[in-house]
């Protein structure tokens, strides 16, 4: 009985940053796919394995979520309302986008039935990603008394939206929805910006993050990382990739001159917020190596590949650790 209302509690707290692990193997996964110095069979491989693990992470707490969607409705209201995590729901459809994305860059024009599968749940995360980001930037318009946003509620998380309008190139164009997917880009173009500077504002009036939250400023690398992506996917002049490319290195070095108050904090679900920053880095970095002019950057990116693939699994390593010890799907831990 005991461990029966122990399950209960813990399906209660599992808010949708749970899905935020999907991100990190999927990233690793395309990362796995971008680099080309240990043989086609052996990058393959990994990157399967990988897309299986985030597979296998998104059906789980989908299937979960649901459950708890039906017995715990208050507590899925109450992610919804709250100032700081309710961005945190627009990973289920970027996970979607990123898991349709990458089975179309493993197993593209096997069959046309799976061509269109995969065309379909895009399509599927795309609209759910889009619906996201309306209501997000809706609470925008709210005052502040009636459930608007406040300048604490300003944190790198607000990003979570924008990066997944922002992803819709990279799968979007090789699968022939071109222009839907370059509207989506729009939006995550003129909102990134927008938050970067509410960001500051935020800092300048209300200080630092709460330590807690440290993890999060990783997040600031992946716009300017998949912006970059999309702009060398779709054949920009290489002066602009670069500079998209040393902004995203510069958010990382500047999230790392954080990482003595990361170290001091105990484990919990937003170290994950560090996984996908880092995966869509090394992807921009490996692409551009393979460029001409551009091989110096081989030893960097086999360097973050090495790290984001160290980190991705130490935090797989301490999620289960903590799922067997109690200390996560608490009310504080997530």
């Amino acid at each position: 009985m005991q461990s029966s209302t122990h399950g209960a509690s813990a399906l209660e707290h599992l808010s949708p940053v749970w899905f935020v692990p999907v991100m990190g193997w999927c990233g690793l996964a395309q990362a796995w796919l971008s680099s080309k110095g240990f043989g086609a069979e052996t990058t393959s491989l990994i990157a399967k394995t990988a897309g299986a693990v985030a597979l296998a992470i998104f059906l789980s707490i989908s299937l979960l979520s649901l459950l708890r969607w039906f017995r715990f409705a208050p507590a899925v209201a109450l992610d919804m309302q709250h100032p700081i995590r309710h961005p945190f729901l627009a990973t289920i459809p970027i996970s979607i986008m990123l898991l349709a994305g990458l089975g179309a860059a493993m197993f593209w024009d096997i069959s046309e039935s799976l061509n269109t599968s995969f065309q379909l749940l895009w399509m599927a995360g795309s609209l759910l990603e889009l619906a996201a980001t309306l209501w997000v930037t809706a609470l925008w318009l709210k005052a502040k008394d009636a459930g608007g946003p406040s300048w604490n509620a300003v944190t790198p998380i607000l990003f979570i939206p924008v990066v997944g309008n922002a992803l819709a190139p990279l799968a979007g164009l090789p699968i022939g929805l071109e222009s839907w997917a370059m509207a989506q880009f729009g939006i995550g173009l003129f909102l990134w910006p927008v938050l970067q500077t509410l960001l500051v504002a935020r800092w300048v009036h209300v200080g630092p993050l709460p330590s807690r939250m440290m993890p999060s400023l990783f997040i600031l690398v992946v716009p300017p990382s998949i912006v970059g992506l999309d702009l060398l996917q779709m054949g920009v002049a290489l002066p602009w990739i670069w500079c998209m490319w040393g902004l995203g290195a510069f958010f990382l070095a500047l999230a790392l001159t954080q990482i003595a108050a990361l170290r001091q904090l105990p484990f919990g679900m937003p170290h994950w917020g560090m996984s996908f920053p880092l995966a869509a880095l090394t992807i921009l970095t490996l692409r551009l190596a393979d460029l001409s002019h551009c091989g110096w950057l081989v030893l960097p990116g086999y360097a973050l590949l090495a790290i984001t693939s160290s980190l991705i699994l130490w935090l797989s390593y301490c999620t289960l650790k903590g799922l067997q010890n109690g200390t996560l799907l608490s009310p504080e831990a997530g």
